[in-house]
């Protein structure tokens, strides 16, 4: 357990699972394809929602979707999926639920194609997470030019529930970009500003 006086984002004072959450895992440039999926999978369930509510069902959501493995949710029957809205553990949004198993088939085909989903969301920042300097949360964007590029491309390859905030989200959780605030204790660990 990190210390709970270090200077945090605002944000990370939402209770322990926010905390945790906050030191341990957003921010942290993330390479895996099975994590990089998981991720885009809660940040397209919390579009209207609050991210609390979210990180407070991840265990659930990973058991519904095999531990988030591409290949196996990219399998899942319609009847699997529609059983999923009898799970009191998940988001019961039909849509938000389909969204997992297409955006598995997409990133299948991602895979295939560019060799990797990692390689492909990284490629977008030409590999290097991007390092801003906010002094506070108001200066912080909810989208960018990049989030922005990369919401077009993924809805292009068939990709949904990926609007540029909510790209904007996977790259701010997945350490493409560094948008912890420069008095928060963990911002030096990613560099300078780029």
């Amino acid at each position: 357990m990190t210390d709970p006086t270090l200077p945090r984002c605002a944000w990370a004072h939402g209770g322990p699972a926010m905390l945790a959450y906050h030191d341990e895992d957003w921010g942290s440039p993330e390479r895996d394809d099975r994590a990089l999926f998981e991720n885009l999978s809660l940040q397209g369930t919390q579009a209207g929602l609050s991210w609390r509510l979210v990180l407070e069902r991840r265990g659930n959501y990973r058991r519904a979707f095999h531990g988030f493995d591409i290949v196996r949710v990219a399998a899942m029957t319609d009847a699997e999926i529609e059983a999923l809205l009898a799970d009191a553990g998940l988001i019961r949004n039909r849509a938000k639920l389909n969204a997992v198993r297409t955006n598995a088939r997409a990133a299948l085909a991602v895979i295939e194609s560019e060799g990797g989903f990692g390689r492909y969301l990284w490629s977008f920042v030409d590999g290097r997470p991007q390092v801003n300097r906010w002094r506070s949360p108001a200066e912080m964007p909810a989208t960018s030019a990049v989030s922005d590029r990369m919401s077009r491309d993924m809805k292009r390859r068939g990709f949904v529930f990926v609007g540029s905030t909510v790209c904007y989200s996977l790259m701010q959780s997945a350490g493409l970009v560094n948008d912890h605030i420069v008095g928060c204790f963990r911002h030096p660990e990613f560099g300078k500003a780029s």
